[in-house]
Order: structure tokens, then sequence, then C-alpha cells
């Protein structure tokens, strides 16, 4: 079934699998779904997340802490599929652990879980010839991160190769919330426009409504990870997180009446 990014703007949740465990994540998963959220981001925690900033740093430490693997979060999207059929699931990952897992391995494990794709955070187009022939053939897409820093020849490549949508960096820099969106995201879809039909999901940085609002109004899809991680991280068991991110998933959608009709789309 192809990612629903409907109505727009989608949101997009991101969740560091195994943070403090892996039942305190399916449950944080499950709230977001519930409250609003078109598709989960199920992030793979590694010792050197080079491109994200302090939050969600600590939930990585805290899950390898917990001996969170590959195949622990390949196991939670089975469940997530089989609980929220409609949800969009994407393995959120750097490209070391899905080598140590095995590549041809992973895609038809993936499949088999019912993962829609993956983002493989630190994997450039140039290098992804195997990985997109692998995933391909497993009917899995190929979503890949697009900077404001990108010239067009290579946001040209990076449309030609995404599958499922796009995601847009909103700035340069390591994931985590600011106080101010950079002007810089609205440029950068503008330009992807160009060269691809896919939805355009916008994400770093976005934490309160305001922000939410602002990206939503020209961007398909809007991703929240570390304001969404750092209330995982507040929580105290799996029922505590549930309420915490569902909660806020709420918050950040404008009004009740929009929030029906993100659930009808689900």
């Amino acid at each position: 079934m192809p990612l629903n990014l409907s109505p727009r703007p989608a949101f997009v949740a991101y969740l560091t699998c195994g943070d403090p465990d892996l039942a305190t994540t399916r449950a944080a998963a499950l709230a977001a779904i519930d409250a609003g959220a078109a598709v989960i981001e199920l992030g793979v925690p590694f010792s050197d997340p080079v491109a994200d900033g302090p939050v969600i740093q600590r939930a990585s430490h805290r899950a390898l802490e917990r001996g969170t693997t590959l195949g622990d979060v390949l196991r939670l999207a089975r469940e997530l599929r089989h609980d929220r059929p409609a949800a969009g699931l994407i393995v959120f990952s750097y490209f070391n652990p899905v080598l140590r897992f095995g590549l041809e391995r992973f895609c038809k494990a993936a499949a088999r879980a019912g993962v829609d794709g993956a983002l493989i955070t630190d994997l450039t187009v140039e290098e992804a010839g195997d990985y997109l022939r692998q995933m391909r053939s497993r009917n899995l897409a190929t979503v890949f991160l697009a900077a404001p820093t990108s010239s067009d020849a290579r946001l040209h490549r990076i449309a030609k190769a995404s599958t499922g949508f796009v995601y847009a960096v909103s700035r340069t820099g390591v994931t985590g919330a600011r106080r101010s969106l950079s002007g810089a995201a609205r440029q950068l879809v503008a330009r992807l426009r160009r060269y691809t039909d896919l939805p355009i999901a916008v994400g770093f940085g976005i934490s309160t409504p305001k922000q939410f609002r602002a990206v939503g109004r020209f961007a398909d899809a809007v991703v929240v990870g570390s304001s969404i991680v750092e209330r995982v991280e507040r929580s105290h068991s799996p029922e505590s997180a549930s309420r915490a991110v569902g909660g806020w998933v709420r918050s950040l959608l404008r009004t009740p009446a929009e929030f029906a009709q993100r659930r009808r789309g689900i």
C-alpha cells in the first residue's frame, strides 16, 4: 500500500525505537497515530548519530544501553502494522546498522514486517545504487534527504531517486528544536517542486504549533522529532509516554475540526 500523506499537511512523527524500551516506543507510536500522525519514522539507535542533536543522541544512547537492534525495530514495525494497518511506517536509520544486518536481508525483513520504506540519513544518492535495486525489488519506498545547500543538479538526482516522499531539511546543522524557522525551507521546497511531483516533507527544528502551521502552508508534510522524543524522555512508563505524545501531536494540529479531518484520513 502506498504511503498516504493526506490530509495535508500530513503529520510525520519521529521516535527513537527502544527509548527507554520497546514497549514505550510502541505505546508512543500508537498514540501518535491515533492523534493524527500519518507516518511514523522508526528511528534505529546508532552509536554515532552525527546528524542528530542532543535530545536524539541521548535517546539513542538509552536505547543502545537496552540492547535495541535493527531486528527489534522491524519486529516492532510488524506489531504496529498489525495494530494500525493504514499508518505509514518508515525505518529511519544510519547505513551502518543496515549493512551489519545485511542489505538484502534488511529489505526482505522490512517488506515482511509491512514497512513502507526507509530513510538512510547518511547514504548519498551517488552511493545508493545497490540499495535502490534491493529496495525497489521489494517495492519499498526510498526517501532521501535534501538540504538547502544542495545544488539544483543534486536536487534533481535526489528527487529522481526518491519514492514515497522527499524529506527537505529546513536548515543546515543537526536535529533539534529551534525558536525560529529559517526561510531556507520554503525556498528548498520550491526548488524541489521543479523536479518532482512527490509529496515533500519538511523537518529539522519544528517544535511548536506556530512552526507546524507555517511549514504546513508550503509543504505537503511536516516532520516532528526531537520535541516528541523529549516528551518520551520525561515519561516514566509506556502509559505516561502515550499520554504525553498523543497530547503533543494533538496540540500541534491546528483545530479540533482539522484533527477530526485527519482522523478520517487514517
